[in-house]
């Protein structure tokens, strides 16, 4: 069986960013004074980061305002030295398909499409023009620790810890640089959310993917060398997301 082909490990040397966030604000509703500010946050390409915080602190507000799901009204997000937050709507759909993977806390899978469908779909969508999508589908189960022959079976009948990683393979298709994961391991057990993290984590280090957890698991901080409390990044408290 191939081997899915990511990106090379990088130089420690002058190493680019991958996220920065300059004078970023956010309302959630527009009579709202700001309530989500966030002067300056660096993270260098191929780190990966631990943001925790209590429920209502903001993780998941940031982790949307990186991934463009949330429009900042002002400041700007810049992924990848790309100006993201300026970019149309359409450009920054192509932009996220192209070179970023998302998980989210729900997975977000198609229930009554087989596995492989709700990987071709983040393909499809970034119009990579992949023809081995298969192929890359197969290594990244199996470096997942997934049996391939579950690539025909519908969503629905997978188990959590089985959803989840496929989650992770749709995510890692397009061979993203940047990674964004929201709470994936809260319907996981200890054992298996602790053989997830350990996967997870090998698998970024290996292909110096910049990936941004984040958990209100504080158990999880272990796995990382960067850890952020979303609260130090505010200068004020945010109200809840």
């Amino acid at each position: 069986m191939g081997v899915l082909s990511l990106p090379n490990t990088i130089s420690s040397a002058s190493t680019p960013l991958a996220i920065h966030i300059n004078q970023l604000s956010y309302k959630y509703h527009k009579a709202d004074k700001t309530s989500f500010y966030i002067p300056n946050w660096q993270v260098k390409q191929g780190e990966q980061v631990f943001l925790h915080g209590e429920s209502g602190s903001g993780k998941t507000t940031l982790l949307n305002l990186l991934a463009g799901v949330l429009t900042p009204q002002s400041g700007n997000v810049t992924l990848l030295e790309q100006a993201f937050s300026t970019l149309t709507s359409k450009k920054r759909d192509k932009f996220r398909a192209q070179n970023i993977g998302v998980v989210f806390q729900q997975f977000n899978l198609i229930p009554y499409l087989s596995v492989l469908k709700n990987i071709q779909l983040a393909s499809y969508f970034a119009k990579t023009g992949n023809t081995q999508i298969e192929q890359d589908a197969k290594a990244l189960l199996l470096a997942l620790k997934l049996p391939t022959t579950i690539l025909q079976k519908a969503a629905n009948t997978l188990s959590v810890g089985q959803q989840q990683r496929v989650a992770i393979a749709r995510a890692l298709i397009n061979k993203p640089k940047l990674l964004l994961v929201d709470e994936p391991t809260s319907a996981l057990d200890a054992a298996s959310r602790d053989a997830f993290m350990a996967l997870l984590i090998d698998l970024c280090k290996q292909h110096s993917i910049t990936l941004v957890f984040v958990s209100h698991d504080m158990h999880l901080q272990q796995f990382f060398k960067l850890s952020v409390d979303v609260t130090s990044l505010l200068k004020e408290e945010s109200n809840k997301c």
